[in-house]
């Protein structure tokens, strides 16, 4: 790897040297190398973000270096050229069908990633259930409606996470948006939900909880996703819309749609049980972080 000094850090991001060497010694410059009193910062280090935007925001220490290093890269994205609409709507189309491929198939539904394609193209796929073809379809468009609540600012509430619900459960017209009215078993897992008249309860809590939140953003949205799906609120699709929520809030903050994959579902399941045995949710915080960075960096590639 080649590195260059604090001096040409400084100068390529119009920063002084002081700033540079502080930066160094909070761990916000990843791979940068100390050497007596010196540093040696990695020459395709990513500018640090302006910390002004997390001004009151409470970091603990273990994700302090992972927030910085997605913070620096979404600041990047953002002073690089914006995206022609074609490109835009090409990215958005991938991921879409992408995401609607692994959130479905993590529960269950047995569309390949192609045929998932052509069916939000309108094709039928033979020998396949029609449930499975909803679902994707459901998918889909609860997508573009919380890509509408992200352009229109909206904020957080239980109306929009059971008009998510809806969409995302539109083959089962008793239950869509709807808590579930019996309680339910997670299989193999740690949690147990809370009975059915908890359900209203716990989930104001989870959305007030949202109001003056000191986490954050990523924090804060690994922490909703985990407590959302231990509540469980309704009889099914749980799974695919708190990814979805997940997506409101991480896209509100100015990061980019994460799909978390298929074969990452054993992880991702993992973060869960760690989150309830073992009250951490780091491995869900660097689950996201990785997805984020992921993401950030593709984006980066193609504006280069």
């Amino acid at each position: 790897m080649e590195y260059i000094s604090v001096q040409k850090a400084a100068a390529q991001w119009d920063l002084s040297d002081r700033r540079v060497r502080l930066l160094c010694e909070q761990g916000r410059i990843p791979g940068t190398i100390r050497e007596g009193r010196s540093y040696r910062i990695p020459a395709d280090a990513v500018k640090p973000a302006d910390g002004r935007g997390l001004r009151g925001k409470v970091i603990p220490q273990e994700y302090s270096a992972s927030f910085a290093r997605v913070d620096a890269l979404k600041s990047e994205l953002k002073k690089r050229r914006p995206l022609t609409q074609g490109e835009l709507e090409k990215l958005r189309e991938e991921f879409l069908i992408e995401f609607t491929y692994n959130s479905n198939a993590i529960e269950g539904n047995t569309l390949t990633l192609r045929e998932t394609a052509l069916v939000l193209e309108g094709v039928t796929i033979d020998k396949k259930p029609l449930k499975d073809h909803l679902e994707a379809v459901g998918h889909r468009d609860a997508f573009l409606y919380v890509q509408w609540l992200v352009t229109d600012n909206i904020t957080i509430s239980e109306k929009m996470i059971k008009d998510i619900h809806s969409l995302v459960l539109m083959n089962r017209p008793d239950d869509k948006g709807v808590y579930r009215r019996i309680p339910v078993a997670i299989m193999g897992a740690y949690n147990e939900p809370p009975q059915p008249y908890l359900v209203p309860v716990q989930m104001e809590q989870l959305i007030a909880g949202q109001k003056e939140t000191k986490r954050h953003p990523i924090e804060n949205a690994a922490l909703f996703h985990l407590d959302f799906e231990g509540i469980h609120p309704f009889i099914d699709g749980n799974g695919r819309t708190g990814r979805l929520i997940l997506n409101l809030m991480l896209m509100q903050q100015g990061y980019p749609p994460i799909d978390i994959k298929f074969s990452d579902r054993k992880r991702y399941y993992t973060c869960f049980d760690r989150y309830y045995k073992d009250k951490s949710a780091a491995p869900m915080v660097e689950m996201l972080v990785e997805y984020l960075e992921e993401r950030l960096k593709r984006y980066l590639d193609i504006l280069l």
